[in-house]
């Protein structure tokens, strides 16, 4: 069966191939031309025949005895993964959260290209962070619509998210990814995706209460 970008991978697989990325990318800059599924297994603590299965997805095999092909097998990982692929974004709130994500040229790498950024604050709109405009909020569906814009990063507060979410939905983004504590609702055909620093902090601070002490 041929696997394409736009099938419905499990999510724990979707998770696990840019470790694999990363990892094959270390190798080539180091010169190893061939690595194998238990060379692999051993760095990330994932099991080889899940590696293998993983791997299925992007039509990759490797040789008898010899391994994958870093170098082919990195292109395909990037390319698999959209990261080959500049996707324009916009960040909604240019705090200290939005602010940092603005000055993170490494997410530009991996295809996410932060084309603007949108504040309520008026000291904020009209400058500029990293090089990047930041523009008020009544710009954003001008800003989605000229600049080609998919994804929405929203950064605000918690009390202003789903506001924030449904304007750039109204907008015409096909995608969120939510910094803030809280579920957004979207409608159906948008995309999201959670990440939420509290929530992690939460499971370190759980899990490290369980550590005896030394």
């Amino acid at each position: 069966m041929n696997h394409k970008p736009t099938d419905l991978l499990p999510e724990p697989t979707l998770r696990r191939l840019p470790w694999y990325l990363a990892y094959v990318t270390m190798l080539r800059a180091d010169g190893v031309e061939y690595v194998s599924s238990t060379r692999i297994a051993e760095n990330l603590a994932v099991d080889a025949s899940q590696i293998a299965k993983d791997l299925s997805f992007i039509n990759i095999k490797g040789k008898t005895r010899i391994g994958y092909e870093v170098a082919t097998l990195e292109v395909a990982l990037r390319e698999y993964l959209g990261f080959s692929q500049r996707h324009n974004a916009v960040i909604v709130g240019a705090g200290s959260l939005g602010g940092a994500l603005l000055q993170d040229s490494g997410l530009h790498r991996y295809g996410l290209n932060i084309v603007a950024g949108i504040d309520s604050d008026p000291a904020v709109a009209g400058t500029q962070i990293a090089g990047i405009p930041i523009y008020a909020p009544d710009r954003m569906g001008s800003l989605v619509r000229d600049l080609g814009v998919s994804i929405g990063i929203v950064t605000v507060p918690v009390e202003s998210a789903q506001s924030v979410a449904n304007a750039l939905v109204e907008a015409g983004v096909r995608a969120l990814w939510n910094f803030t504590p809280t579920r957004l609702r979207v409608p159906e055909g948008v995309v999201i995706t959670n990440t939420s620093i509290y929530s992690h902090l939460a499971v370190m601070y759980n899990r490290l209460g369980t550590l005896p002490e030394k």
